[in-house]
């Protein structure tokens, strides 16, 4: 909300440094070059841009609604690519640029639930790597996919720690140690086209029916 980003906002500029609001529905198609735009005018030339902004709703493949998956589509991969683009486009001659999509360590273990939603992400998957193409020299994009990190509003408390349990490591992310993975992205000037699975090791999970079942 903007009431959220304002008061981390001011966090910020607690801290010393400099921060700007900017807002808007990223489902109309005017609305990424303007965000860019303001970002830039407020202060100076963008260039790092995180997509993070995501719609995660329940639905599978026998109730998809053409609601339901325009919704996720445009939200989840139309307007990080519009974003994206805005971005290039805005980032001044001779500079270099990052992008980092966060998106979903399911891009790696394939399930059928939260259909539409696992279609848009697995898109923006394929997109961060056409795109790590299509801006290089000049602008690295990169990836993370988290796992349990925060619980869902439609998740207590625990459900979510036993979703953290039954990872690998038996724990989840925090929003710290996914800001850190931006981080070591943003040092590392030969990485580009990689995503960063911060999930505990929950796309590795290998004990499913189909393997502890069965002896050979």
């Amino acid at each position: 909300s903007s009431v959220e980003a304002g008061q981390v906002a001011n966090v910020i500029r607690d801290k010393g440094r400099r921060a700007a609001v900017v807002q808007g529905n990223l489902a109309q198609a005017e609305v990424p070059e303007r965000l860019i735009r303001e970002a830039a005018e407020a202060l100076g030339p963008v260039t790092v841009l995180i997509n993070n902004a995501s719609l995660f709703e329940p639905d599978e493949v026998g109730d998809i609604t053409q609601a339901s998956w325009t919704a996720h589509q445009d939200t989840n991969l139309r307007a990080p690519i519009m974003l994206s683009q805005a971005f290039a486009r805005a980032l001044p001659a001779g500079t270099h640029g990052n992008i980092i999509n966060i998106i979903d360590q399911r891009v790696w273990k394939l399930n059928p639930r939260f259909f539409s939603y696992t279609m848009s992400k697995t898109g923006l998957w394929t997109a961060t790597r056409t795109l790590a193409q299509a801006l290089a020299p000049r602008i690295r994009v990169n990836a993370i996919g988290p796992g349990p990190a925060l619980p869902s509003v439609r998740m207590d408390q625990a459900e979510f720690d036993k979703q953290a349990r039954l990872t690998l490591l038996g724990r989840g992310t925090s929003p710290g140690e996914i800001s850190g993975a931006a981080k070591f992205i943003l040092s590392q000037p030969a990485l580009t086209g990689q995503m960063i699975a911060l999930d505990g090791g929950q796309h590795l999970v290998w004990q499913t029916p189909d393997i502890v079942e069965v002896t050979e």
